[in-house]
């Protein structure tokens, strides 16, 4: 009898289907708030000739901060089990926040129209393609790993490009890389619909898989966007 009340009972299908929307609604929340603070110390950093002097008056300053980011986006991957779920929130902030800073330069170099559009363009590809990962009942796994395959190899790449210069490198680079990060949205967001388990447990836990998944989507969408600024950019 004893045994019998141990064993938990199974959750009822509707009920499964509503906290599975609640935790991809939460990732979304975080997701959104990174975005946001991005948007805003971006433009408080262009808005202000102090800060946009300690950032970009020295190569040094300005790779240090992306060493920065790298780090922080390092330890949040790596170590997310066994930080509180208020520190992973923070951290997670603090990467958007920084990322703003380092991204002002795009704000410097591209006009306001071009900005605009190209963020409402990959809104739509970035909503139409984790649409499709939430939906779809095909396991994307395998694509998963061969885009995180892509992704190395995109990234290698694009560190000889910086010294190359080569103009065909540079266009081959975005083009596979908008499919790269398409392939990866999709990827993500099943991963995220599979962690909606962890909406069962509550607290802490749940907490730090919305982070988690917000990072991934967060870093998804920024350089989805980052690529199709190539194309449909226009410098001042």
């Amino acid at each position: 009898m004893e045994d019998q009340e141990m064993i938990p009972r199974p959750i009822p299908a509707e009920q499964a289907e509503e906290l599975q929307r609640a935790f991809v609604l939460k990732v979304y929340g975080w997701m959104a708030a990174g975005l946001s603070l991005t948007g805003i110390f971006a433009f408080m950093t262009v808005s202000s000739e102090t800060i946009l002097r300690m950032v970009f008056s020295s190569n040094v300053t300005f790779f240090v901060l992306i060493g920065v980011q790298l780090g922080l986006v390092l330890w949040l991957t790596t170590r997310v089990q066994t930080m509180s779920a208020m520190t992973a929130t923070m951290v997670f902030c603090g990467y958007s926040a920084l990322t703003g800073v380092t991204l002002a330069a795009v704000f410097l170099a591209y006009t306001a129209e071009s900005l605009a559009s190209t963020f409402l363009i990959t809104a739509g590809t970035f909503g139409l393609t984790a649409a499709y990962g939430y939906v779809t009942r095909r396991d994307l796994s395998g694509i998963g790993g061969f885009m995180t395959m892509g992704l190395i190899g995109l990234i290698l790449a694009s560190v000889v490009n910086i010294f190359l210069q080569n103009e065909m490198i540079y266009w081959i680079t975005t083009y596979v890389g908008i499919l790269i990060f398409v392939g990866l949205t999709a990827y993500d967001m099943q991963k995220i619909k599979a962690m909606s388990v962890l909406a069962l447990e509550g607290g802490e836990t749940e907490q730090k898989g919305a982070i988690t998944g917000a990072l991934a989507l967060y870093l998804d969408f920024i350089n989805l966007f980052l690529l199709l600024l190539r194309i449909f950019g226009r410098r001042r």
